[in-house]
């Protein structure tokens, strides 16, 4: 059986917080490690403990979430940041896609869908919620910009793949539609990453898209 996944909880509702964690602890495959109601306690405690995922609150007393998560992704890049939130803001959740975060759900979400979006998220998918979902792609094609120049930097099948996650495939059901191994598919995505610069498979859709290098 492989290690529990884990997580940090930044909520800055006490009672929400530890409704969050109880829920989160009551998972086999989870280990909540550490917790926080502010931005700057949430990322010393991160930083101090280097987990795997961190479910966040967009709303904080000190700094909002989009901050908090750029600043997660610059010192742990890896570590995976799923937005939780009580407003159901397309421009929201573009501006925190651009920061680095993997997905967006509102905190009225029924508790499973909470376990199976972190899954969802680890397994290298993008977890909006449908709802959002269209409104968010609506928002990102009004701003996207119409002068940028394609890109041909990179190759056919990173583009492929890329067109499979923009529209909400994990690698593992990329590599079935595309008949490529799951580990494949993830040497292709670091390869993108590095040509793009980033180190977020959803910022990657994003700049993908911003430069004509895929479509919806």
């Amino acid at each position: 059986m492989s290690d529990p996944i884990e997580l940090v909880v930044v909520e800055d509702d006490p009672r929400t917080l530890k409704n969050l964690v109880r829920l989160l602890s009551s998972y086999d495959d989870f280990r909540v490690v550490g917790s926080a109601l502010s931005g700057e306690a949430g990322l010393q405690t991160i930083a101090a403990l280097g987990p795997q995922f961190v479910l966040l609150d967009l709303e904080l007393p000190d700094t909002d979430g989009i901050e908090v998560t750029k600043k997660i992704k610059a010192i742990l890049p890896e570590t995976e940041v799923l937005i939780l939130t009580s407003f159901e803001d397309e421009v929201k959740v573009y501006k925190a896609i651009q920061a680095g975060a993997s997905g967006y759900l509102v905190k009225r979400i029924a508790p499973e869908k909470i376990h199976e979006s972190i899954l969802e998220v680890l397994n290298g998918g993008v977890v909006i919620e449908p709802r959002l979902a269209r409104r968010f792609w609506n928002y990102f094609k009004s701003v996207q910009g119409k002068s940028e120049a394609e890109d041909h930097t990179l190759e056919e099948i990173e583009r492929d793949i890329l067109q499979m996650i923009a529209r909400g495939l994990t690698n593992q059901e990329t590599g079935r539609v595309l008949s490529l191994a799951r580990r494949t598919v993830r040497t292709h995505l670091s390869h993108v990453y590095r040509k793009l610069g980033t180190s977020s498979r959803a910022e990657a859709v994003v700049i993908a898209l911003k430069k004509g290098l895929i479509n919806l």
